[in-house]
């Protein structure tokens, strides 16, 4: 059985592995020149630094299920230290312990924290008498959060911390996609922080460290994982059509003028979600089209690396509504030990619907981050390097709905067999539910076993 996976991303080279496990003949085809997607390492002041995530999350296992698999495990490491802060009303304050992507479930450490006014503190216990009813459909996760705690743990907790993850406003945010451990004890409980708490607590400890990386960075995973996969690669090859044969599936690569065409018994669309709507447009139209509709979010990072040490812990988070360029500094050199020696920090900038800061040259980027910095921390050695990675529309947005918004494109697709997609668009943007979604959708296409006997509804 041959499988072609577009798209040499995290999605589409897990599905290549998991289709090789199963025994099939596999070919990725990357529109690129290089293979990994945002997961990706280059050099800055003579050091690897990766350019876009540089860990992922250990409690879901498949991020590390693909490390294993790539002979990497053994090299994996955990952040050197796990403490965060907030800029928030002209200080940095720690992140207070318990939070849940920004609800708190402690209350004595968010008041610790300071990351809120007196006002701001005192509103949230009132969730336990307002009156209300238990969350049954979805919602935008910010206005079930300023509903029962208000608006100042939306914008000073919330916001930041989705923010990081999705880049996302948390007024438009879906709490079924994006905090989906928290849908079940919403909808038994009329009070948010009983429900965060309960959440909290069914959440079963791990036994290591919550995130983990690699050394000379997470960017190494990628090829690492093609080469043990045992599919063959193509790079700078555009898919630019798809279509239906009697046997199975055609593909269209090349220019306009010198098209070239490979068959395939089953095809994995591992793309992002507008390139995957224009090739499942004369498929399945009305999934197409939904899958166009998906919003998303461009971010850019930069990196630093200065002549000396600054900061403290892993880095530090700032909300919106501070009115800063930087959403976002990590210190590197501090989370990651193998940077013992070096000063490296990452920033990141930009959220949904704000594009004018990207607009910037490299130049006014780095020269807003540096002073900004400077404000947060203090006085900053020289800088030795500089590196600016523009993702543009690289955050897919879960909106209210999104969750429905995917069960419809995959029962489009499903109508096909041998056809299915994967990506962040659907089910996560980390690295392990990225993976997971590729290793899925292998799954479903080799247990179609080539057959082609079923039409489109």
């Amino acid at each position: 059985m041959h499988v072609v996976v577009v798209g040499g991303g995290v999605a589409g080279l897990s599905a290549a592995a998991e289709a090789c496990r199963r025994g099939a003949r596999v070919t990725v085809l990357e529109g690129s020149s290089r293979l990994g997607g945002k997961v990706a390492v280059s050099e800055v002041g003579g050091l690897p630094v990766d350019e876009g995530a540089d860990s992922m999350l250990t409690r879901v296992p498949d991020g590390l299920a693909l490390a294993r698999e790539a002979g990497l495990e053994p090299e994996l490491v955990a952040p050197a230290t796990g403490q965060a802060f907030v800029w928030s009303r002209g200080a940095l304050r720690p992140l207070p312990t318990g939070t849940l992507l920004g609800l708190p479930t402690d209350l004595a450490a968010l008041a610790r924290s300071g990351l809120l006014s007196g006002r701001g503190l005192n509103r949230v216990p009132l969730d336990l008498l307002l009156p209300g009813r238990p969350v049954t459909e979805d919602v935008s996760v910010g206005e079930l959060v300023a509903r029962r705690f208000g608006r100042e743990v939306v914008d000073r907790l919330v916001e930041p911390l989705l923010g990081g993850v999705y880049a996302g406003r948390p007024d438009r945010l879906s709490l079924r996609a994006t905090l989906p451990q928290l849908v079940a004890p919403a909808a038994r409980h009329r009070s948010l922080l009983l429900a965060a708490m309960e959440t909290r607590a069914a959440t079963p400890p791990t036994d290591g460290p919550l995130f983990a990386s690699l050394p000379g960075g997470l960017g190494r995973l990628p090829a690492a994982v093609a080469a043990a996969s045992g599919a063959e690669v193509r790079l700078s090859t555009t898919v630019r059509e798809l279509s239906r044969t009697p046997t199975g599936w055609r593909l269209v690569t090349g220019s306009a003028a010198d098209p070239q065409a490979l068959e395939a018994d089953a095809v994995v669309l591992a793309v992002p979600a507008a390139p995957a709507a224009r090739l499942l447009a004369g498929l399945t139209p009305t999934a197409a089209a939904e899958l166009a509709g998906v919003e998303h979010a461009s971010v850019a990072i930069i990196t630093l690396v200065l002549d000396g040490p600054v900061g403290a812990g892993s880095g530090y988070l700032v909300p919106a509504v501070e009115g800063r360029t930087t959403k976002a500094v990590t210190f590197t050199s501090r989370k990651w030990a193998h940077y013992a020696g070096s000063s490296v920090l990452r920033a990141s900038v930009g959220r949904a619907g704000e594009t004018a800061d990207l607009q910037r040259s490299d130049e006014e980027l780095v020269a807003a981050v540096l002073g900004e910095l400077a404000q947060t921390v203090g006085p900053l050695p020289r800088v030795l390097d500089s590196r600016v990675v523009r993702w543009g529309g690289g955050l897919p947005q879960y909106a209210v709905g999104h969750l429905d918004l995917v069960a419809r494109v995959r029962a489009g697709v499903a109508r096909w067999p041998g056809l299915a997609v994967a990506g962040a668009a659907y089910d996560g943007v980390g690295v392990p539910a990225v993976a997971r979604s590729g290793r899925e959708a292998a799954a479903a296409v080799v247990g179609d076993n080539g057959r082609h006997d079923r039409q489109q509804a």
